[in-house]
């Protein structure tokens, strides 16, 4: 099989993708924004050709390098699995006629008040929400539905640039800086009280053949706009065991149906409070944060290539694990600067080295990175344990323990 990968160069993982496919026998084209020479020579091996583009994203250019690819070879797929990349791919592959995601599923799992309302159509629980073009409709909304209320832009990943708003004074502040960012459109959404988590998925024909549970402490936008704390993703493994978990299954299935996800990887978030289980959003395409790591070290099998395999074969070679509990812990310096030293890693590592999978302490001098930049910006450490409720403690611990200090 011929399979077009875009961005085989950045960011870093990607280079798995690459390599999975070329392990299983697929012939690998990449087309990327890099010149062949910045490239190493492992990942070049993988791929059979490289076409190097101006941009990634801009679909004619897209489709033109993909039509000069046709002329040479049959293409079996193309593949993005980052999420700015996933609207271009899909036009591409339309107008290429290649299978794979369509452009109405990347729309919707895109465009956030769309997906919600065809999510809402179809019966899954969400939160209200609305696409506003005018100050005026947001207040209208406001007005509505109360407050509190969560901006975020129209489309996009993570939590950067999300922003509550718990007053019409906080709203107007916000607004103003979505217009400084010349937004002429923005998602507004009831804020949902609860515990937040996310879904991930390798779907098969609409179906998860694999899938992994992760929990958020404390939920991310808190996480993200606060220094002080040290934030954590904690993958379970009681993923078949504990009941509660069976509801976010259906509802998984019942997303991928009604947002006509085939065969893909997809990461959804969710809450769970007072009002039960709701869907909050997902994305076709795999997690960042470095999840799916976490996930092969939990499970005893290498998820690129059973992403590889469903990609080429439509199966999946093994089924997890549950062997360990897996999680990331961000350890934020204590001021912006430059990092000058940490304390309390050799205490740590004496503790609990044995389940720790690995560590990223940047040398003293680096640059320190803004808080809202994520769970990987600065230092972390990743630990995995056979005991879900050990593993939260000691995640729990390294934070306390371990400082990052800036000057």
């Amino acid at each position: 099989m011929n399979v077009v990968f875009v961005e085989p160069a950045f960011p870093s993982n990607q280079r798995q993708f690459v390599r999975a496919l070329a392990e299983i026998g697929a012939t690998v084209i990449g087309v990327g924004e890099r010149h062949v020479d910045e490239l190493d020579d492992q990942l070049r091996g993988w791929m059979s050709h490289y076409h190097q583009v101006p941009t990634v994203i801009d679909v004619g250019v897209m489709t033109d390098t993909v039509r000069w690819i046709q002329d040479k070879v049959w293409v079996d797929r193309l593949e993005s699995t980052i999420e700015a990349h996933t609207m271009a791919a899909a036009q591409v592959r339309e107008a290429c006629t290649i299978p794979g995601t369509s452009v109405r599923t990347a729309w919707l799992c895109r465009d956030k008040p769309s997906m919600k309302d065809a999510l809402r159509a179809a019966g899954v629980p969400t939160a209200a929400s609305m696409a506003a073009e005018s100050a005026a409709e947001v207040h209208a909304f406001a007005e509505s539905v109360g407050y509190p209320l969560i901006l975020k832009p129209r489309s996009g990943a993570g939590a950067l640039d999300t922003t509550r708003v718990d007053s019409a004074a906080e709203l107007d502040a916000a607004l103003g800086k979505f217009g400084a960012q010349s937004a002429s459109s923005i998602a507004v959404e009831e804020f949902v009280e609860g515990h937040e988590g996310f879904y991930d998925t390798l779907s098969i024909n609409g179906h998860a053949e694999l899938d992994f549970v992760s929990h958020y402490f404390p939920n991310v936008l808190e996480a993200m706009r606060n220094r002080w704390i040290s934030p954590q993703f904690v993958a379970t493994n009681r993923v078949d065991s504990v009941e509660d978990y069976q509801q976010l299954r259906e509802m998984g299935a019942r997303v991928n149906e009604a947002l006509g996800i085939g065969t893909s990887a997809t990461h959804m978030e969710w809450f769970f409070g007072p009002k039960g289980l709701r869907f909050s959003e997902i994305g076709c395409r795999p997690p960042g944060v470095g999840a799916w790591d976490l996930y092969s070290a939990g499970n005893d099998l290498d998820i690129y290539r059973e992403w590889a395999s469903a990609v080429v074969n439509e199966r999946i070679t093994t089924r997890p694990s549950r062997r360990f509990a897996t999680g990331i812990i961000a350890l934020r310096p204590e001021r912006d600067g430059q990092i000058s030293g940490y304390s309390g890693v050799d205490d740590v590592q004496s503790r609990m080295g044995e389940w720790v999978l690995d560590a990223h302490l940047p040398s003293p001098g680096t640059p320190t990175q803004q808080v809202e930049a994520g769970y990987m910006a600065n230092a972390y450490v990743r630990m995995r344990h056979p005991d879900y409720d050990v593993l939260r403690g000691m995640l729990d611990d390294v934070g306390r323990s371990v400082h990052v200090h800036a000057s």
